[in-house]
């Protein structure tokens, strides 16, 4: 008899588990959505090949940052009825992941080519100021064609005021997601273009901890409703289950993690410095999240359940998924501190 394969083995290419079972039957509406998207794509291609330097490439590492942005805020949001094509992995579709990303680098390459002589943080600002508005409402559209739905921790801890079916809150997501995969976007961008960033040797380490605080604590407010924190002294919570502590623990190490390697490794390049941050970063959290849950401070709810696989890292009882995470969260992070970093101190965040 032919040997069985594991049992998460089968879950993980099948999708036969919660998060991976779901109606993928599209409607017409849905299939003309995804049909500009594919159309939006290829005429962004060679629109904007032309007026920027390795674009294919940028282009990539936009959409590797959208993707890791969506795989990690998986359990907030579901993508339904996209066809069975359009999907990835469970829910994630590549449609999505397209259509995010051309929207994304086509208001980012215009800003830079039309206003490139203005400071990074007026450039950032006309980013947001644009792209948010617009994404708010490709939201609406989404949710009212069908495809987009929210988990039930989501709906539970919003206030109950919506817009044609998308949560208020929503207007707090969208910047926080903006910010982050372009903060990722413009970082690798530096990498890919071979930008000169002129090494810091006394960066201030108080702003470092700013920038780090307001990443960090920001993109743990969107995420609130994943994990419930809990046990911790009552007096520690700020808002809903987000405790000092937790979210201290995080900026701290993050912060230290970085000015760390930034001064000792001060001569290495800006792409293996990353790698440095993130195995550093890796080492540090994997066990410290590991005894959070397994002394029941960390608790993931059931979307958050439902969507793994069964395998957990050996000798832990963390799920494989969470190991995944927590680079995939540290490259964002850590790629938007540092971008925003550089521009403080190099002034500029292009060639």
């Amino acid at each position: 008899m032919p040997q069985q394969q594991p049992l998460f083995i089968q879950r993980w290419f099948t999708g036969n588990y919660p998060g991976g079972v779901f109606d993928k039957t599209p409607t017409p509406a849905i299939i003309g959505f995804e049909v500009f998207i594919v159309i939006a794509a290829i005429v962004a291609f060679f629109l904007f090949r032309k007026w920027v330097k390795n674009y294919p490439a940028r282009f990539g590492v936009l959409a590797i940052g959208v993707f890791i942005f969506e795989m990690f805020t998986a359990p907030m949001w579901h993508n339904y009825h996209m066809g069975s094509w359009a999907y990835l992995y469970q829910d994630q579709s590549w449609i999505l992941t397209l259509g995010w990303t051309t929207l994304i680098i086509t208001v980012v390459t215009a800003i830079d080519h039309f206003v490139s002589k203005a400071s990074p943080f007026n450039r950032f600002g006309l980013y947001l100021l644009i792209l948010a508005p617009v994404v708010f409402a490709i939201q609406i559209l989404t949710v009212n064609i069908g495809i987009r739905t929210y988990s039930p921790e989501v709906l539970k801890s919003v206030c109950g005021v919506s817009v044609l079916g998308v949560p208020i809150e929503a207007l707090y997501y969208v910047p926080v997601f903006m910010t982050l995969v372009i903060g990722f976007y413009k970082y690798w961008g530096l990498v890919l273009d071979g930008v000169p960033v002129v090494p810091v040797k006394n960066t201030p380490w108080f702003r470092t901890f700013l920038i780090t605080f307001a990443a960090v604590f920001l993109f743990e407010l969107m995420i609130e409703p994943m994990v419930d924190n809990v046990g911790f002294p009552s007096w520690s919570y700020v808002y809903h289950d987000i405790t000092i502590i937790m979210t201290g623990l995080w900026i701290v190490g993050i912060w230290l993690v970085v000015n760390l390697i930034d001064r000792r490794f001060i001569h290495w390049d800006l792409f293996h410095r990353f790698l440095l941050y993130l195995a550093a970063m890796a080492i540090v959290a994997t066990p410290v999240e590991a005894w959070f849950i397994a002394h029941g401070y960390r608790v993931y709810g059931p979307s958050a359940q439902a969507n793994f696989t069964g395998v957990k890292l050996v000798g832990t009882s963390v799920p494989i998924e969470v190991v995944f995470a927590i680079p995939m969260y540290m490259a964002l992070i850590i790629a938007t501190i540092r971008v925003t970093e550089i521009a403080f101190s190099n002034k500029r965040l292009d060639a």
